[in-house]
Formats: C-alpha cells, sequence, structure tokens
C-alpha cells in the first residue's frame, strides 16, 4: 500500500511544525516502509505484532519519547512529533500495527509519567523507555464501557497487598502488555472509590483470555484480561488511593485528540484513494470522476476534510499550549470518527465492486474506521459531554 501523494501535500501546507519535526517524519516513513510495511501482512494475519517491534521502535527514537534521560528515554516533550507519528501510521497503511506503539506512548505512559513516584519511575520507566516493558491501561468491562463509574472490578486491603477481583475486555496490548494500568474499585463510591494500580506480568491470580476476534483493524492485538485473587503489592497502586476516576479522565483529552488526528489523517488517505481511482476508472467513455455525481460527492468530501484539518490542527495547538478543553477533545473526536465513516464510505461506493474486495485499500479503511466512533468513549457521549458544557 504507498502512502498518498496527499501526504506531502497536506503537510507541506499546515504551520504547526518545525524543520525538526519535518526531519523525523521523513525518518519515520523510512522505518515504516523498511520494518513494519513488508511485514504487515503477516502480522494481520497473526492478529498481532512481535513485540521486537515496540523494542526497534524505541531503537530509532518512535517510542515513549517524554520518558526523561535519567531513565533512558529521549526525555522530549513536545506533543507534535507524537502527531507525526499517528499520521503518518495512517497514510503507511498499518495503523492498525502501530496502535501498540502508539498507545504504550500516547495513552498509558502519561499515566506513570503523571502519578508513579520516585520509586516507581526508577523501577518501570527504563524498561517502558526501551521498548521492553509493554504497556496497556484497562478500564473497559464486560458490562461497563464508557461509564466509568460503573467499574466493579474491585479490589480489597490485606496486609501489604491489594487483592483484585474482576475482568477487562477489549484491551489493546492485552496479549504483549507487561505493565498493565487497572483501574479497580476500592469503596463503593461512584468516583471517590476508583483507583488505578499496575499489575505486572507474572503477577499470580491474572491470567490473559483469548485474543478477540474483530472485524478489522486485525493486527493491533486485543484481548480480555482476568484478575481472581490476583495480589498485588501496596506499593504498584498508581497515584493516592480514590484518585482513579480523577486519572482516567484526565487522560481523555489527549486519547481522544490522538484518534481525531489519526481519523483525520484516514479521511484525507480515503478521499487520495478514491480521487485516484475515480481519476483511472473509465465508464461509458470516460474516467468515472467526470460523471456529476462523482464529483459533487467529492467536492462536497474535500471541504469537509479541509474544513476538519483546519479544526484538528487548532486543537493541537490548543493542546500543546495546554488549553484544548475536553468539549473540543470530544468534538474533535465525534466530528473526525463521523466524518472518516463517511469519506471511506462514498470511497467504497465509488470505487464499485473494488471496493469490496481485499485488493483495494478502500476497504480495509471501511471496515477499520467504524469502531471509532465506540472506542475511547461512544460519539453519543462525545455528544452528551458538549451538550452539558453548553447548559443542557
Amino acid at each position: 500500500m504507498e502512502i498518498p501523494a496527499s501526504a506531502a501535500t497536506v503537510v507541506g501546507r499546515r504551520t504547526l511544525f518545525d524543520h525538526e519535526h519535518d526531519d523525523y517524519r521523513e525518518s519515520f516513513r523510512r522505518f515504516l516502509r523498511a520494518e513494519v510495511v513488508p511485514e504487515y501482512p503477516a502480522w494481520e494475519k497473526a492478529g498481532l505484532v512481535p513485540r521486537s517491534l515496540f523494542t526497534k521502535c524505541a531503537g530509532y527514537g518512535f517510542l515513549a519519547m517524554e520518558v526523561p534521560e535519567e531513565f533512558g528515554g529521549p526525555g522530549v516533550d513536545d506533543w507534535r512529533f507524537n502527531v507525526v507519528l499517528a499520521e503518518e501510521s495512517v497514510w503507511a497503511g498499518v495503523s492498525d500495527a502501530m496502535a501498540g506503539p502508539l498507545l504504550h506512548s500516547d495513552v498509558v505512559l502519561p499515566y506513570i509519567t503523571a502519578s508513579a513516584n520516585e520509586e516507581q519511575r526508577r523501577r518501570w520507566l527504563p524498561g517502558i523507555a526501551a521498548g521492553e516493558k509493554v504497556l496497556a491501561v484497562a478500564m473497559t468491562e464486560p458490562g461497563t464501557g464508557s461509564d466509568l463509574a460503573a467499574i466493579a472490578t474491585r479490589a480489597k486491603r490485606d496486609g501489604d497487598d491489594w487483592v483484585i477481583n474482576g475482568a477487562k475486555t477489549f484491551i489493546t496490548n492485552g496479549i504483549n502488555a507487561d505493565l498493565v494500568v487497572v483501574a479497580v474499585r476500592t469503596s463503593d463510591d461512584p468516583h471517590r472509590g476508583l483507583s488505578l494500580f499496575v499489575v505486572e506480568e507474572g503477577t499470580e491470580g491474572f491470567e490473559r483470555g483469548k485474543q478477540i476476534e474483530k472485524l478489522g483493524q486485525h493486527a493491533s492485538d486485543t484481548a480480555e484480561l482476568f484478575f481472581n485473587d490476583c495480589r498485588v503489592p501496596a506499593e504498584n497502586m498508581l497515584g493516592e488511593e480514590g484518585s482513579g476516576f480523577l486519572q482516567l479522565v484526565s487522560r481523555l483529552v489527549p486519547e481522544r485528540l490522538v484518534l481525531a488526528v489519526s481519523s483525520m489523517a484516514g479521511c484525507e488517505a480515503a478521499l487520495a484513494w478514491t480521487l485516484d481511482y475515480v481519476q483511472e476508472r473509465h465508464a461509458f467513455g470516460r474516467p468515472i470522476g467526470k460523471f456529476q455525481h462523482s464529483r459533487f460527492t467529492l467536492a462536497e468530501l474535500r471541504t469537509e476534510v479541509e474544513i476538519g484539518r483546519c479544526f484538528i490542527d487548532r486543537c493541537i495547538e490548543r493542546f500543546i499550549a495546554g488549553t484544548c478543553s475536553v468539549e473540543e477533545a470530544a468534538m474533535a473526536k465525534w466530528w473526525t470518527t463521523e466524518l472518516l465513516g463517511k469519506v471511506t464510505d462514498a470511497g467504497v461506493q465509488l470505487h464499485g465492486g473494488y471496493g469490496y474486495t481485499t485488493e483495494y485499500a478502500i476497504g480495509k479503511a471501511w471496515v477499520d474506521a467504524r469502531v471509532s466512533r465506540i472506542y475511547a468513549g461512544t460519539n453519543e457521549i462525545m455528544k452528551e459531554l458538549i451538550g452539558k458544557t453548553m447548559g443542557l
């Protein structure tokens, strides 16, 4: 799968990146072409990327960039580099393979850097920076999704340990993870009763269930996790007891924003693939892109994609400045994931029968796009959040 020509055009006219980001982008693009794209079909079939992908990413400077140098990381606190990784992974057509490393760096690592004490940082960060300790976060349960206050997995204090019982599902990196940030209930208070623990690979009572077979995003391992009298030392609590809800909510803004970044890149890629196709495919003696319906459809989509790009880049700038709000992140996640579904669906239609085959990238993009309206909080929840900020 080729990176769409639109990628260079999109990057070239944006002002939020510096030369160092452009150099980083080109380096990562070469890395994807050499190390990921050739292996991708095998990983997609296996439903799992090898652990070596994490260590390779770390070796080239594409993993856990915010880990301080004293703990073996690059010590780079600039979220624009994370944006580059997310966009290029999508444009290369391997975003599900890179979902694990990106979740490791973008979503889970900030829990550690923000809330771990000095002893925990020294114990965990070197392995995290090297890609030797793979991260995951476990919030969703068989009966609980977007409603964090309904989390039922429970931990009880027993001497110097906490004993955890419960189950989690739809956990990205669930198979590969060495350190899992687990949200559990330590009291009955819906919000103040949640706490976070880091459960380490090999902990007694911690078991991985089957890999979940998904409709799309096959190269991203997704698993069930079980905690049966799982005994975790008290020193593995992340932050203060009862602070779990606030920690989880505070990390939802960047999680939703990086999903919006990926979705926006996906819109641009799908539009580029479709535009190429309608110019090459002929019917009734002319390219199908010359028909008014095709032109109007693509004109509408391009306009919406341009509008979305402006909004997302503004959100990126505001996040870097520390001013991106919860409602803005919710707007970004909702709008871009809905748009991604619209663009890929139109792309499949304009590809005709070929759009429904595995031969063309648009079909896979269409299938993979569907779940983006569900995870990181459903789009219905996003609308609820936006509505509440309006006083409704």
